[in-house]
């Protein structure tokens, strides 16, 4: 998404909560979203290259995506393709349904653009991909009232055409609503801007088009906002939504809101919208607060027996320290078990190229290295945990 104006509709966030209430299931699912996962997903989708509507790159993201739900254990009759012309090209959208326990045919919906243009897209949007797919992963066997839907558009960059395609003919058939649906959570550029201060998202509120629906988007952009408090550690601000593939819907009377970058990059449909332009630490961030909002929205149980297979993976080097970040000449390791021995350190370029590995060291010497941005990956017998790292004299 390209913003054309964007301003501040409200002061940044304190911390007050109304009526929500913390759910300590709901943070321990939060906590579930990792660091490695978002930036191994970063990794893959800008390793996809340049994924533009109808490209082979862009079907290759398609199945990708596929790929990625089925080892999560999705079923391949949970998903479905929604295919759409451009022009003389063709793509697809692509979209994953979780059945509600009590409400099945109602949906929240989730989602997020994959095409890009004139570069990889790791911001715009490979950071909403990675968070929806990280958010799928962590949700797939926690009950939920409400049906989800995890959607990934296509076409986003020619002008919304793949979430046009289906707010038109799948949520809608003319003028009949076929889908009857909650709300829609859109992920668009969360990215954050490298070498800034990121602590701050946008939620995006409906503030125009068709009014009847203004007040409802009021209401549960208020709630993002405090899901965003309670689960996560950033601050919120108001933002109009707009030009994103919330809008069709929008258009169509239904409830929206979303989260957005609130200090805007400068890359996105560059060449330059790379993994070393954005800040990993803030898409996880955001990915903490919408794996909370999303159980808030559909309701997810709060039973602790009732937990996920896969909230049982934790993985404890998550809590590893790398340091300094950015590093000049040698990088610390602080491991989070101080009697933990076999571990080894590599250190990769962004496609995933070795450049160095040791064994047992928590002092390594990169002074080899040029300046940019790399992978640190630590891993042990069972577990792996990944960061970036820049180098920078």
């Amino acid at each position: 998404m390209k913003r054309i104006a964007a301003f501040l509709f409200a002061s940044v966030m304190i911390q007050t909560i109304g009526a929500q209430s913390f759910i300590q299931t709901y943070q321990n699912r939060a906590n579930m979203v990792t660091q490695t996962n978002i930036t191994t997903n970063l990794q893959e989708f800008a390793n996809l290259g340049v994924k533009t509507t109808g490209s082979p790159a862009n079907a290759n993201a398609l199945n990708w995506l596929k790929n990625k739900y089925l080892s999560y254990g999705y079923a391949a009759n949970q998903m479905v393709e929604d295919p759409f012309t451009y022009g003389s090209l063709s793509s697809k959208n692509l979209i994953i349904t979780k059945t509600g326990t009590v409400y099945p045919n109602q949906y929240i919906i989730i989602c997020g653009h994959f095409d890009t243009i004139n570069g990889p897209g790791v911001n715009d949007n490979g950071s909403g991909t990675s968070i929806i797919l990280e958010a799928a992963r962590i949700l797939k066997d926690v009950p939920t009232e409400y049906s989800i839907k995890f959607i990934h558009f296509s076409g986003e960059e020619q002008g919304l055409i793949g979430s046009y395609h289906y707010a038109d003919n799948v949520a809608y058939q003319g003028n009949t609503r076929v889908l009857d649906i909650k709300l829609v959570l859109n992920l668009d550029q969360v990215g954050g801007k490298n070498s800034n201060v990121n602590n701050t998202v946008y939620c995006d509120q409906d503030l125009g088009g068709v009014t009847t629906n203004n007040p409802a988007s009021a209401v549960i952009t208020q709630e993002l906002r405090n899901c965003t408090a309670l689960y996560s550690p950033l601050q919120t601000a108001v933002d109009p939504a707009e030009r994103s593939d919330y809008i069709p819907f929008e258009e169509k009377g239904e409830v929206i809101t979303g989260f957005f970058e609130r200090i805007e990059s400068n890359y996105p449909h560059t060449s330059h919208d790379t993994f070393a332009n954005t800040d990993p630490v803030y898409i996880y961030n955001i990915g903490k607060a919408t794996v909370g909002a999303l159980q808030h929205f559909a309701v997810a149980t709060t039973t602790g027996s009732a937990l996920g297979t896969n909230e049982n993976k934790v993985n404890v080097l998550e809590s590893v320290k790398i340091y300094p970040n950015p590093v000049k000449d040698i990088v610390s390791i602080e491991l989070p078990d101080s009697n933990l021995k076999n571990f080894s350190f590599e250190i990769t370029d962004f496609p995933g190229r070795s450049l160095l590995k040791t064994t047992n060291e928590t002092k390594i010497n990169v002074s080899h290295l040029e300046d940019g941005a790399y992978l640190g990956v630590l891993k042990t017998a069972d577990q792996t945990v990944v960061r970036k790292i820049l180098i920078k004299r």
